[in-house]
């Protein structure tokens, strides 16, 4: 049998209108800068036309749901998700604030399932969260594909853990990347979603969280690995920019390169 994918009733999103699935959601913050000289806008049209983009051309589905900062779960965001599935158990998505055109690149998650979420140490595990209730409450969208293939995508997605990290925290109106990556975490109860941030992306997409929720209440609940959520039971990792020298190398940066 041949392996499933993304849902092949992806096929059927031709025909559904642009403003379903995209160009609905400002970008939060406005870079400084000057405007583009005239040059630099003939350039982006030579590469656009000649360079190949294969890389991107693979983030296919498109995926918007919530976010926020590990250990503080009253920071909370909407998240754009472009999504490109490398393998049956990996996936790897890049973030942004807005789905128009000036939309920014907030971050990065890699999206894996149990099969390789088994294979991780306990204090690697503490990193990830779960998607389960996302995917169960409602709150984690398809925008643009027919709900029947929102809905197979969804029955994948379920079990499946998330590592994400931000690079830049347009929510809280910064507008440029400053300060130190932030590791984010996805909600796991009724209740920890603010109700309004739900609320204006729904009249946005023109969709009903709560008939999602209802549509997908069949969907199989899985297990949730204990060392997930880890922030759940007071175990927050967060990232911080340090200038204390940790012998030759910093312990986060890896190994030492080898002598030639």
């Amino acid at each position: 049998m041949k392996r499933m994918i993304w849902p092949p009733l992806y096929l059927l999103m031709a025909g559904f209108s642009a403003a379903c699935g995209g160009k609905n959601t400002a970008a939060h913050v406005e870079a400084p800068g000057d405007e583009k000289p005239a040059v630099d806008k003939a350039l982006t049209v030579g590469a656009d036309v000649l360079q190949n983009k294969t890389p991107l051309k693979k983030f296919s589905a498109y995926l918007d749901g919530f976010h926020f900062y590990n250990g503080n779960l009253n920071a909370q965001m909407e998240a754009h998700h472009y999504v490109n599935q490398i393998n049956e158990d990996l996936y790897q998505a890049i973030i942004f604030d807005g789905n128009d055109d000036d939309a920014k690149i907030m971050g990065v998650e890699y999206i894996i399932t149990p099969k390789l979420f088994k294979t991780l140490s306990e204090e690697e595990k503490k990193l990830w969260h779960s998607h389960h209730h996302e995917v169960m409450s409602g709150t984690l969208i398809a925008p643009g594909i027919p709900e029947a293939a929102e809905l197979a995508l969804m029955k994948k997605l379920v079990s499946t853990y998330g590592k994400t990290i931000h690079t830049w925290h347009t929510d809280q109106h910064r507008t440029l990347p400053l300060g130190a990556p932030m590791i984010m975490m996805g909600f796991t109860k009724d209740g920890q979603l603010r109700k309004a941030l739900v609320e204006e992306r729904d009249k946005r997409f023109n969709v009903s969280t709560e008939k999602k929720r209802k549509d997908r209440e069949d969907i199989p609940l899985p297990d949730v690995d204990p060392l997930a959520n880890a922030w759940e039971k007071g175990q927050v990792r967060q990232l911080m920019i340090t200038d204390k020298a940790d012998s030759a190398q910093h312990k986060h940066q890896g190994p030492a390169p080898k002598e030639p």
